[in-house]
């Protein structure tokens, strides 16, 4: 059951009563946004967030009419200094949640056995060939979006893709996911999308659910703009839509 719709400039954000209908909102709205650019376009190129916050909505896209075939997949961020077999890069994590599960045309990744150096040229460089159409995310409990935390993100980077360091905020939510044991096993850097590039994309797909998200959600629909929280440069952006659970609302439902 949706609970509210609330209007952020030009995001749109709708409030759902659980993580599985949050989950299944935002999936439906993924599939529509790649159908209509299949509508006009021989393929759609779509970068997936890799978090347990994208459970919900992945399960479910994987549910959806949608012709995968056509779908050239990329992500968003890698952690710098994780062997591509450790089960905590990214990659795995898309793999085992989407990837190896449909049909995609291609699939491509990062690649943590690269040097960052090479990660970011190479990766800017498929970008560039294939411009970005759907983007599914979330936001970090910091506000970021992708890696790009408050202390690096750039509204106007020249960049496409760049290694960052991660504050020690976004490295404690790794350990709050459940991904690492301790602050101490979170990578310090990561390659990541600009923000440019996220927002490159003409649909922009934001799924956020969990109590641990509520003060970002609120920075990000209430709070002013800039790069102090990065994810209120969706407000800005007329293909975006968030989803969250009555968790991650809380903040808002009353004051939004």
């Amino acid at each position: 059951m949706m609970l509210k719709t609330i209007k952020t400039e030009q995001l749109t954000t709708e409030i759902y009563a659980t993580r599985a209908e949050m989950g299944r909102a935002a999936a439906r709205a993924a599939a529509d946004a790649i159908r209509t650019v299949l509508e006009t376009k021989e393929y759609a190129n779509v970068i997936f967030a890799a978090a347990p916050s994208q459970n919900e909505m992945l399960a479910s896209l994987l549910a959806e009419d949608v012709d995968f075939s056509r779908v050239n997949a990329f992500h968003m961020d890698e952690y710098v200094g994780l062997p591509e077999t450790d089960p905590r890069t990214f990659a795995h994590y898309l793999d085992a949640h989407i990837f190896s599960l449909a049909p995609f045309r291609s699939v491509t990744y990062i690649g943590s056995s690269l040097s960052p150096e090479e990660a970011c040229l190479r990766y800017a460089t498929l970008l560039a060939d294939n411009p970005p159409d759907v983007v599914c995310m979330g936001i970090g409990e910091n506000g970021h979006i992708a890696f790009n935390d408050p202390p690096v993100a750039d509204f106007c980077d020249p960049y496409a893709v760049k290694t960052v360091a991660l504050d020690e905020v976004c490295r404690m939510q790794q350990v709050h996911d459940g991904c690492f044991a301790t602050l101490h096993e979170v990578p310090t850097h990561a390659v990541t999308l600009t923000v440019p590039t996220l927002l490159s994309a003409r649909y922009l797909i934001c799924t956020v659910p969990a109590p641990s998200k509520a003060a970002a959600v609120r920075a990000m629909l209430c709070g002013p703009y800039g790069e102090c929280c990065p994810a209120t440069a969706l407000r800005r952006h007329g293909g975006a839509r968030m989803f969250l659970d009555a968790d991650s609302a809380a903040e808002v439902m009353e004051e939004c």
